[in-house]
């Protein structure tokens, strides 16, 4: 890259809780990496569109060019100090509902989306939650939200919430006509095998590979969680590592969250899929456009095989994963 180039952009986005911030402190790794945890930059793009959009003073007299180059210029401005990157990581949730507004901004940006089990996104807020108990999250809107497991869980899912919110924008993404340039990835498995998920990450942006330190993590964010009032909601442990845990949501409420992992059964998405493989039975692929391959018990079944293993139709790989995940 010349010192003149603009950096290629790339979305970290997907369900909260799910390894956004443990994949973005491992990008960071490299140098020529620039990742973090979730910008402003999506929010400021949404609420341009809403000060531009029917009905608003300044809707009529702003072209959708000069719409676009003020979205860009957002990213610009934005990353102005990161002119020594070529390659920039934003991370927002909402990414996966405004695919076609990024591609238009940046042809050819991928998009990465960190999923995890739902139950487990409920458990971990949950916990966070409970060793803080002396602190009044901003994650509920009042006391009979607070009140109790129950209420807590049932208004995070709701559409425009914490986990609903990104759940509902991930599924559009996922079953959406720019599905082919989102990789889904599971927090258990980068958890578990970081270094072979991250070679199909690089392999599905296009970039060199990178020796990373899954030993020596080091991140943080501890202003914006004291923000929200749940201490460590961002802190990274410094080594990579599944760390098997017993759930703390009653077995009723486990169970019911626990069956909203679309991404395990899209045979009908172009998206690609790191994901664990389903205890009771085989994924199936796509016929003609989606290769299976196992990464973690050394096989492989190629559905097509003269078929790139990043390239139109996308891979679902699978290896084997406890559902315990920390």
């Amino acid at each position: 890259m010349t010192a003149s180039s603009p950096p290629r952009y790339h979305f970290i986005t997907g369900l909260p809780r799910a390894g956004s911030t443990l994949l973005s402190a491992l990008l960071l790794q490299n140098p020529r990496f620039h990742a973090g945890m979730t910008s402003p930059v999506g929010g400021l793009f949404r609420g341009m569109l809403n000060q531009l959009g029917a009905g608003s003073e300044f809707g009529p007299v702003v072209t959708t060019e000069q719409r676009r180059r003020l979205g860009r210029g957002l990213f610009d401005s934005y990353y102005a100090n990161k002119g020594d990157k070529q390659v920039i990581f934003d991370t927002n949730r909402m990414w996966s509902a405004q695919m076609t507004a990024a591609l238009d901004m940046f042809p050819g940006a991928k998009f990465i989306a960190c999923v995890r089990n739902v139950a487990w996104i409920m458990d971990s807020v949950e916990r966070r939650f409970r060793a803080n108990p002396y602190e009044i999250t901003k994650l509920y809107h009042g006391e009979v939200e607070r009140s109790n497991v129950y209420s807590r869980v049932e208004a995070l899912a709701q559409r425009g919430r914490m986990v609903g919110g990104p759940w509902s924008a991930l599924k559009q993404g996922f079953y959406g006509e720019h599905a082919e340039n989102l990789l889904v990835v599971d927090y258990d498995l980068l958890a578990q095998a970081p270094d072979k998920v991250l070679k199909l990450i690089y392999e599905f942006i296009g970039e060199p590979w990178f020796e990373h330190d899954y030993q020596n993590l080091n991140y943080d964010a501890p202003e914006f969680d004291q923000n929200l009032g749940l201490q460590g909601l961002h802190k990274v442990r410094e080594k990579v590592q599944l760390q098997p845990r017993a759930t703390i949501l009653p077995p009723d409420l486990f169970a019911q969250y626990s069956q909203l992992s679309f991404w395990q059964h899209g045979a009908d998405s172009a998206a690609g899929v790191i994901a664990p493989k389903p205890a009771a039975s085989k994924t199936a692929p796509l016929a003609g456009s989606r290769r299976t391959v196992s990464i973690g018990e050394g096989e492989s079944t190629d559905t097509n095989a003269n078929q790139p293993l990043h390239g139109v139709g996308n891979p679902l790989v699978e290896l084997s994963a406890s559902d315990s995940s920390s």
